[in-house]
C-alpha cells in the first residue's frame, strides 16, 4: 500500500491506497489549536501517534510527502512561514522513516498533478481544480461543509494526499515494472 502526505504545520492529509490504486484510508489532522498543540513537537507526536495506527493496520511500501513550498510570492509565505514548513516537514518526515522504516519521497504539488492527470492553467485556483478532480475520480471521497456552504478545514488537504499516493502508486508500479 502507499501513503500519501500533505504536511502542513496547520492540517495535514494522509491517504493510503492498496496496490490497485482503491483508496483505504483518507483524513485530515487539524493542529491549529495552539493549546492542545502549543509548539512543533506536540504538534508532532500527535501526527506520530496517528502514523502508528496506520502503521499497524496497513502493509506500507513506499511514502509520497509533498515538498514544502520553496518560493516567495507577492501576498503569500513569509520566510518565518516557510521556516517553520520545511521544519516540520523535517521532523513529520524523520518519525515517517522510523514509524515505517521506509525513507520517504518527496513530489512537488505539480509533479504529483501531472501523474494523476491534472491540468491547472495559469489563474485557475488549484486547490479548488484539484478537489474537483478527486470528486470525480474517488467515488469514497466525502466533502464536509460548513454552515457557510463551505468547504470544510481539512478537505483540500485531504485531496491533495489523495493526489500524492495516487501519483506515488504510479511511480511505484512504474519503478516495479522496470
Amino acid at each position: 500500500m502507499i501513503l500519501g502526505l500533505d504536511i502542513s504545520t496547520r492540517m495535514t492529509g494522509a491517504t493510503v491506497v492498496d496496490r490497485s490504486g482503491a483508496m483505504i484510508f483518507n483524513e485530515s489532522w487539524d493542529t491549529r489549536n495552539k493549546n492542545k498543540f502549543p509548539d512543533h513537537f506536540e504538534k508532532a507526536a500527535f501526527i506520530k501517534e496517528r502514523l502508528l495506527k496506520i502503521e499497524k493496520e496497513n502493509n506500507i511500501v513506499a511514502i509520497f510527502i509533498e515538498k514544502p513550498f520553496m518560493f516567495f510570492n507577492s501576498g503569500g509565505s513569509t520566510a518565518k512561514t516557510m521556516s517553520a514548513l520545511q521544519s516540520f516537514n523535517g521532523m513529520v518526515s524523520w518519525i515517517t522513516r522510523d514509524v515505517f522504516g521506509l525513507t520517504p519521497q518527496y513530489l512537488t504539488a505539480g509533479e504529483s498533478r501531472k501523474l494523476v492527470g491534472i491540468k491547472v492553467k495559469r489563474g485557475e485556483n488549484s486547490k479548488k481544480k484539484v478537489v474537483d478532480f478527486v470528486v470525480d475520480n474517488e467515488p469514497d471521497f466525502v466533502l464536509d461543509y460548513t454552515k457557510a456552504g463551505n468547504l470544510r478545514p481539512g478537505i483540500s488537504d485531504r485531496a491533495d494526499s489523495w493526489v500524492l499516493a495516487k501519483a506515488g502508486m504510479v511511480l511505484w508500479k512504474s519503478k516495479k515494472e522496470s
